[in-house]
């Protein structure tokens, strides 16, 4: 075999790779398991020690901190984990109004009504549906006379085209989800939610934000939902308030009685200083503050002598102050804008130390303290912030309807700087300002950048500055800069972000999900290994052993590139391991044949192999292709359902055929014996010769009645069982402690959701029901998700229950959901005909491939509309039935192309391109028949896989399993009986002509 040595090569890389990525999930394991031991039970105690770890080097020789290490661990989904996921939308119609001076002509209100109905219902581009509304209504009325003014004369000349307009238009939307994706990122890093994963919808106005471990629905939605605030304070400097500190560490020792543990020393990391000048001026050098250690409080100190120095100075066990150890060796203030430094878990301490009444009352009504909106780099320690009120009003010195624009830059000598541009008022307030604060040329003061009561940047002021352009530079890096710049402009336009939808899963659901996952995955696993040792006899150990790598690469790849792994991406994983063996009874048949035709071992390992490839290659490219499909149009859970499809396509080829070939060969030249059946298997599936293409029209009436029976039920059930997803509204999980009945609930809730009716369902037992409203599904206040569930608590009053998850998909959601599923299925078809037209050069076989995918999905439809309300659990229509009917789609399509490339071998045999009449049926019966084996083998596999998910998976994935497992099914059916046989009646038509 050429290239052994290179597959051992990448074998083991792969293997380090895979084995590094996964490490970090040990050693993070490990620090977690030592801290519920210390804790004993009590939660506060193992947060404060994993606080406590968190700056700490866990990771052996590589030295990686826990906070490290935790980030670089398997990513749990929600489903899995418990918490919060959200889509925000960013009002555009909002944006361009304000862009606009809010004008009050009808017209322009009218078109921004109009675009906003568009969008709504499916539309994907605001800004040009929102031209194309305008001119419709204001024929030879320029855009331009509301947009273009004093404030963007440079980027819109008041003669400017509409086309012009609407480029401006675009590029403006376009930086407003981008500051508002910043200033959530920001929002949510304060919320201090572990391991946030947030993302831009590319080609729309929303951002996806997911949250693990989040539940208070009622405190996100006003931390997302609220409109950014931005300010610039002048700032006092440390010297002025050091005083002020100690008196408070007095005032506190004296009124606490602290029995507070001994604080953990900590050094400061060192503090970026910035500078602001204007850009006339040349800019002086970056200053940096080096960092200092608290007083008093050393790692030597016995603990009682920590005891008492923490009594008597309670202030400072939780606040560092910024001292460096001078020139004259004494430790001395850092001169500069930070009047204190804590960790993290004490900011709360230190904010409530403030705030009691004794010490309020010391300080001045002029002064507020702030803290920076993020650690120092590298660590988890918060600067503190001292703002100066000097107007009666207490409001900032400045707003943000100041800033006109701002842009992430360069300076001369090529470092990230930040240019800020203010408008013609704003510029006259900010010289102001800048004069105040530099004028004293031996003392220059700071100005904060606020936005939500955080301290973004505090740079100092190096001079006056007129004109209202400003550049602030520091030890910035280039992401530094494009997130201060947003923030800049943050405050510039409004341009409120709602949530459009949401998904809540409840800590136990998710530990529930976790457990039923392992379960399906340990027994679906074991299953597929039993059977390919039984049947193939030694060649199923190599196949096992080609498994068991294979596995361990998904995971490790899957790790390594931060995926998200959940409770479908798991079902992903075990449907990947059920069709990876499909390469190795593909080759496993093949070598059989050759050796029934009297070849030596190693001569038809070799020719199986060979036979084989075009058949592997062609089944999981075109499954491969769906994978890719789902992952574009999909979102959530179908896209961790893609990936770990798409991963596990990739990985299965490389271990199912390059290593098990290794380990062949391995086996061949150390004369050990390769037998590929048993006593009992060897015989199976040998001499089959039945007639699937003269049946064909028995099996075309089967598949039409079952469609028309289909179509029968669709109308008597008033049409399909859609999902929240594709109808929108808000969806509940709710755990009973006992049997309800549905129809009670139904007439309970009905009166408190407005005379509504709602959809109540049994989900997998009858303690357990879904929910489903449109109650005030289109009203956009905050306070309305509240409203709907405390509507829905009222209406279940009386019961014992749980509310263990909830979804809410806003209409506009829905309708983009619907559009997405139906391009993914055309796409998927039209990509699957140009792909088998191309490799098999017939027309036919690439319109019998879609008509038998076409077939498939009305029969998976078909039975859906037919069982809906039989089987014990949901059948709804949603986005992962979407993916399911895809995967089908998938199924039918790599059974299709082996009997296809059996034709393609078989003509290539015989010289000639194709054959005609009943030597054409003959060669299709024969394919049919000679992968036959395979076709069951594989298909029983898959099924048997599938079944364990479905019986041990959970209730959350059994709709989505049931729809793959009828869809196993009818894939196989379709395969044998409809793309293929239809070949001979597509090729006899087109003989006719």
């Amino acid at each position: 075999m050429q290239g052994k040595g290179f597959i051992k090569f990448i074998a083991i890389v792969l293997a380090i790779v895979c084995a590094y990525a996964l490490s970090f999930t040990l050693v993070a394991s490990k620090v977690e398991k030592d801290a519920k031991n210390y804790a004993k039970g009590d939660l506060a105690k193992e947060k404060a020690y994993l606080d406590s770890m968190s700056t700490e080097k866990v990771y052996p020789v590589v030295g990686f901190t826990y906070q490290e290490v935790k980030a670089k661990e398997i990513n749990l989904g929600l489903d899995l984990k418990g918490g919060m996921n959200v889509t925000m939308e960013i009002s555009l119609a909002e944006l361009v109004k304000s862009l606009a001076g809010n004008p009050t002509d009808a017209n322009f209100n009218k078109a921004i009504q109009n675009a906003q109905i568009k969008l709504n219902a499916g539309g994907k581009d605001y800004i040009k549906i929102f031209v194309d509304e305008f001119e419709k209504l204001s024929p030879g009325v320029k855009l331009a006379d509301y947009f273009s003014n004093q404030d963007n004369a440079s980027q819109l000349k008041p003669n400017a085209s509409n086309n012009e307009v609407e480029s401006f238009l675009e590029k403006e939307a376009t930086s407003a989800i981008d500051r508002s994706f910043t200033v959530l990122r920001s929002r949510i890093d304060g919320f201090g939610v572990v391991s946030p994963n947030m993302q831009k919808q590319e080609g729309s106005n929303r951002i996806l934000i997911e949250m693990p471990g989040v539940q208070d629905k009622e405190r996100i939605a006003k931390l997302l939902q609220g409109s950014a605030e931005l300010q610039f304070w002048q700032v006092y400097q440390v010297q002025e308030v050091a005083p002020l500190l100690e008196n408070i560490n007095k005032i506190l020792a004296a009124t606490l009685k602290t029995d507070a543990p001994a604080a953990k020393d900590t050094t400061a990391a060192p503090a970026a200083g910035g500078k602001l000048a204007g850009l006339e001026k040349a800019a002086a050098k970056d200053s940096s503050a080096k960092g200092g250690k608290l007083a008093g409080l050393g790692k030597k100190d016995s603990s009682a002598v920590r005891a008492e120095l923490i009594k008597s100075n309670p202030l400072y066990a939780v606040l560092n102050l910024p001292i460096y150890q001078g020139e004259n060796g004494q430790q001395q203030l850092m001169p500069g804008a930070v009047v204190g430094m804590s960790l993290q878990k004490d900011t709360a301490k230190v904010n409530a130390y403030l705030k009691l009444p004794e010490v309020a009352a010391s300080i001045p009504s002029t002064m507020k303290f702030m803290w920076s909106v993020k650690p120092r780099e590298g660590s988890k320690v918060f600067e503190l912030y001292a703002i100066k009120m000097v107007s009666a009003d207490g409001k900032p010195d400045l707003g943000g309807e100041a800033i006109s624009d701002s842009r992430a830059d360069f300076d001369q000598k090529g470092k990230p700087e930040v240019t800020m541009y203010m408008t013609s008022e704003g510029a006259a307030k900010w010289k102001k300002i800048t004069a105040e604060a530099a004028a004293d040329p031996n003392n220059k003061k700071s100005i904060a950048i606020v936005l939500d009561n955080q301290v973004y940047s505090a740079p100092t002021v190096q001079n006056e500055i007129a004109g209202g352009v400003s550049s602030i530079t520091g030890n910035f890096t280039q992401a530094d800069t494009k997130d201060l710049s947003n923030i800049l402009k943050a405050g510039k336009l409004p341009a409120p972000a709602r949530i459009a939808g949401s998904y809540i899963v409840g800590p136990t659901l998710g530990a529930q999900a976790i457990h039923d996952g392992l379960i399906s995955f340990v027994i679906a696993f074991i299953v597929i290994l039993i059977f390919m040792a039984l049947y193939y006899h030694r060649a199923g150990w190599v196949a096992n052993f080609a498994l068991l790598i294979n596995l361990f690469f998904i995971i490790g790849i899957l790790v390594s590139l931060g995926a998200v792994l959940t409770l479908p991406g798991i079902a992903g994983i075990v449907l990947t391991i059920g069709l990876s063996v499909d390469a190795n009874i593909l080759i496993f048949e093949r070598v059989r044949e050759e050796l029934a035709h009297g070849k030596n071992t190693a001569s038809a390992i070799q020719e199986g192999f060979k036979h084989a490839m075009p058949s592997i290659i062609d089944s999981n490219v075109t499954l491969f292709i769906l994978g890719a499909i789902l992952y574009v149009f999909g979102s959530g859970p179908v896209q961790g359902f893609a990936t770990t499809l798409c991963i596990g396509i990739l990985s299965s080829l490389f271990a199912a055929v390059a290593i098990s070939r290794v380990v062949f060969e391995s086996l061949l030249n150390r004369k050990i014996d390769v037998s590929f059946d048993n006593s009992l298997t060897r015989n199976a599936f040998k001499n089959l010769a039945f007639n699937f293409v003269g049946r064909r029209k028995i099996y075309y009436i089967i598949s039409t009645i079952i469609i028309v029976a289909g179509i029968g039920m669709y109308f008597k059930n008033g049409g399909l069982n859609l999902g929240v997803d594709f109808k929108g509204g808000r969806t509940y999980l709710v755990h009973f402690d006992k049997a309800v009945n549905t129809e009670d609930l139904k007439t309970k809730l009905n009166p408190v959701f407005g005379n509504e009716t709602p959809e109540v369902k049994t989900a997998g037992e009858d303690s357990q029901v879904k929910i489903t409203t449109t109650f005030h599904i289109e009203d956009q206040d905050i306070k309305t998700d509240k409203v709907v569930e405390d509507a829905l608590n009222k209406g279940l009053a009386g019961s014992k229950y749980e509310i263990v998850s909830s979804q809410k998909v806003t209409p506009i959601i829905a309708s983009d959901i619907v559009n997405g599923a139906f391009y993914a299925v055309l796409i998927s078809c039209l990509f699957m005909f140009i792909y088998i037209v191309v490799r098999f050069k017939k027309w036919q076989y690439g319109l019998g491939a879609v008509i038998a995918l076409f077939h498939d999905v009305l029969m998976v439809l078909s039975f859906y509309t037919i069982l809906d309300g039989v089987m014990p659990f949901s059948l709804e229509i949603g986005q992962d039935f979407i993916a399911a009917i895809l995967t089908v789609m998938g199924y039918t399509m790599t059974e299709t192309v082996v009997v296809f490339d059996r034709i393609r071998e078989k003509l290539k045999e015989s010289g000639k391109e194709d054959l005609h009449g009943e030597a054409r049926n003959n060669l299709i019966n024969f394919a049919l028949n000679s992968t036959l084996s395979r076709t069951i083998l594989t298909s029983l596999t898959v099924f048997f896989v599938l079944l364990v998910i479905f019986i041990f998976g959970g209730d959350s994935i059994r709709g989505f399993i049931f729809a793959l497992l009828i869809g196993r099914i009818i894939g196989t059916y379709s395969s044998l009986c409809i793309s293929t046989p239809i070949v001979i009646d597509l090729g006899s038509s087109a003989e006719k002509k």
